[in-house]
């Protein structure tokens, strides 16, 4: 079994006070609902935890209603970071599930094809990450805006989700994560953290995250046009 967990329950701090980036409009749907259908229609995915913040749980369920999502077994509680609100979700993970995808809902533009070329490395090789080459030439700034040096941007990749996993391994990763009180920015890294190898997906498919009020601009034009 394959499950996916959809993690929506950030603060949306830089689309402004009290706003909830997952519920507002990118055209006919709000944001979480494109990400939910994409799973929906990924017949690699068996399950779907939706992880929220609490007070936006019984607007989520009305929604994968609304959406006919019929692929989620629960909508959860998501935690003060990202790594808590993954956590959570995977508690909601049936036992008999052998691969988790974890996604951040404020991607909406994903597609199925993604997700299931995604699971299908993860299957093979345990751990599994979208990404990009970047191409524009990296900086990095050891303190202020002075340049220390430049990086070689042959080797650098920007990595996105959805993130595969075997089941296994992830929760591993997450009690190393817990163990050594660390902080992480996305699941690989916790997979990172026990040495293991993680694989990057290739993709040159338009997949950004929201973060303001443009980005909701840019993701309306790929998905209306897709």
């Amino acid at each position: 079994m394959v499950t996916a967990i959809i993690v929506a329950a950030g603060k949306s701090e830089r689309m402004g006070a009290g706003t909830d980036k997952a519920f507002l409009n990118l055209g006919p749907k709000p944001v979480l609902a494109w990400s939910l259908l994409a799973f929906e229609r990924c017949a690699d995915v068996d399950q779907v935890v939706v992880v929220v913040r609490k007070d936006q749980i019984v607007a989520t369920k009305a929604l994968v209603r609304m959406f006919g999502i019929s692929k989620v077994r629960a909508v959860v509680a998501g935690g003060p970071k990202r790594q808590d609100s993954v956590m959570n979700g995977l508690k909601e993970v049936d036992s008999d599930t052998r691969v988790v995808v974890v996604h951040d809902g404020a991607r909406p533009c994903v597609k199925p094809e993604t997700i299931a070329e995604t699971v299908k490395v993860a299957k093979r090789t345990g751990a599994a990450v979208v990404g990009c080459h970047i191409w524009d030439t990296v900086k990095y700034v050891e303190k202020g805006t002075t340049v220390t040096r430049t990086e070689d941007r042959s080797k650098l990749w920007a990595v996105q989700t959805p993130q595969a996993f075997s089941a296994s391994l992830i929760r591993r990763a997450y009690a190393e994560v817990a163990k050594r009180k660390a902080e992480v920015t996305d699941d690989a890294a916790a997979v990172e953290l026990l040495g293991e190898p993680v694989k990057i997906v290739e993709t040159d498919v338009p997949n950004l995250k929201i973060t303001t009020v443009e980005d909701l601009r840019i993701a309306a034009a790929v998905v209306l046009k897709s």
